[in-house]
């Protein structure tokens, strides 16, 4: 599925170039989807079409689009250069591509906009989730349930919101709403707080999600107590709970005591009773550990299924646009540019999170797709050769100064640009596979726990 979503994403950015190219009468000699050795390949009508190896992307060989006009090989297997095209031909190929994205990346829209999509608390919500006692951020009085209005002078509307201004910046300055009132807070950030190696964020606070129950453990307090599976527990002894971390404290704060668990159910809340314990337990491949329990382990990706939200398309659009502005403007702005680099994913790491949404739920990986066509439309239409954008610039030079640009230097920057990319992907693949399989830095707020390949649960969580 995974594979499946990123290829329609590719074909039909490829496609709107092919398309469009063959409208205008220019010659494909190529339609790839991904690189290298074919695993599939048929050629019709002179196009030989293909499906490569390696899947990070594709491209049309259009000979056309090349400084000079181009060549091509005739049926007598002689070299013949073909006609040259205008500028604005080239430049609607370009643009086609891009335009094929957006249109798709609507259509995702309207379909997640009629369907819905499980609701994520931090996409809905600016309130901490959970703060470390031994922090900083604790010993200056930040709390659960406090919520975060401003970051560095910008306003806030959700986690996510304060999630990438902390990995842009060493330090932030905060406007949190407390219930005593409002107050202002600097902070300093730290590489691996999120538990993603090299990504910046507040050390010992993470933000909210739901605690929905995945599963509970036979003859434990929870199992007694009548706790199912895709319970959302929302409270305990009346204290909103805001997160996993939040929860876990509150158990622990509340040992071989009654206290109410508040759950919500098919729509319902009711009410039950739990002791939490202190146990010993075994872990595979590791020391035995001592903690209080209620024997719930809870799913191992936070969203409410209970809970549909339905976004608009115009919404949505502009959003995932405004995260690929934000990301390329911190890219280019001093203090922000190191931190930027930095949290920047290559192809692995968009296939984990594509993979992770598949787990999750089919509506989530299409919009994830739609935000992966709307990246894909930006970063190709920048002026930089090799992407569409560096065919659009040098067809705009040449329609501005009414003469072909000099074949050997497109050429040469071209291919300077090209090695450019190779080795930018080359590192960032790298880096990503680095973090997928190190250990995550310990940044004290909540860590992952590792979990059998395929399985939903969070085990060991309470």
């Amino acid at each position: 599925m995974v594979l499946l979503l990123f290829g329609v994403t590719i074909f039909i950015h490829e496609l709107g170039h092919f398309w469009v190219a063959r409208r205008l009468g220019m010659r494909a000699d190529v339609f790839s989807i991904g690189f290298g050795h074919a695993i599939w390949k048929k050629e019709v009508d002179g196009v030989l079409y293909k499906i490569g190896w390696i899947p990070f992307g594709g491209y049309v060989a259009l000979p056309q689009m090349e400084p000079g006009g181009g060549k091509t090989v005739d049926e007598d297997g002689n070299e013949v250069s073909l006609p040259r095209v205008e500028p604005w031909k080239k430049i609607a190929v370009a643009l086609a591509g891009a335009v094929g994205n957006v249109i798709l990346a609507v259509i995702i829209a309207y379909v997640i906009f009629w369907a819905g999509k499980p609701a994520m608390l931090d996409e809905t919500s600016s309130a901490i989730g959970y703060v470390k006692e031994d922090s900083v951020a604790h010993e200056m009085g930040l709390r659960a349930g406090d919520v975060i209005k401003e970051i560095n002078g910008s306003q806030v509307g959700n986690w996510q919101d304060v999630a990438i201004g902390a990995a842009l910046r060493n330090a932030v300055d905060l406007v949190v709403e407390q219930n005593t009132g409002t107050v202002k807070v600097h902070l300093d950030t730290e590489a691996g707080a999120l538990g993603i190696k090299g990504v910046r964020g507040i050390p010992g606070v993470s933000g909210p999600s739901y605690c929905i129950v995945g599963g509970t453990e036979e003859g434990a307090s929870a199992e007694e107590a009548g706790v199912k599976a895709r319970d959302r527990i929302i409270a305990i002894d009346g204290i909103e709970i805001l997160s996993i971390p939040q929860m876990k404290n509150l158990v622990e704060e509340r040992r071989d005591q009654v206290l109410d668990l508040t759950l919500e159910r098919e729509g319902e809340q009711l009410i039950v009773q739990v002791t939490p314990r202190l146990e010993i337990r075994e872990i595979e491949g590791g020391d035995p550990i001592e903690g209080v329990f209620i024997g719930i382990t809870f799913t191992r990706y936070p969203v409410n299924r209970a809970v549909l939200v339905h976004p608009p398309p115009g919404q949505q659009v502009r959003s995932h646009a405004g995260l690929i502005f934000r990301t390329l403007r911190a890219l280019v702005t001093p203090k922000e540019a190191k931190n930027a680099a930095g949290a920047i994913g290559g192809p692995p790491m968009i296939f984990q999170y594509l993979w992770a949404m598949v787990t999750i739920d089919f509506r989530l990986a299409l919009w994830f797709t739609c935000l992966l066509n709307v990246n894909l439309a930006i970063i190709n239409l920048l002026p930089i050769p090799v992407l569409d954008g560096g065919h659009i610039t040098f067809s705009l030079t040449e329609m501005i100064t009414r003469r072909p640009m000099n074949e050997r230097f497109v050429v040469r920057i071209t291919t300077v640009f090209a090695v450019l990319l190779i080795s930018a992907m080359l590192f960032l693949s790298y880096r990503d596979f680095d973090r997928i399989f190190s250990s995550p830095e310990d940044g004290g707020a909540s860590k992952s726990v590792p979990v059998e390949p395929g399985s939903d649960l969070e085990p060991g969580a309470e």
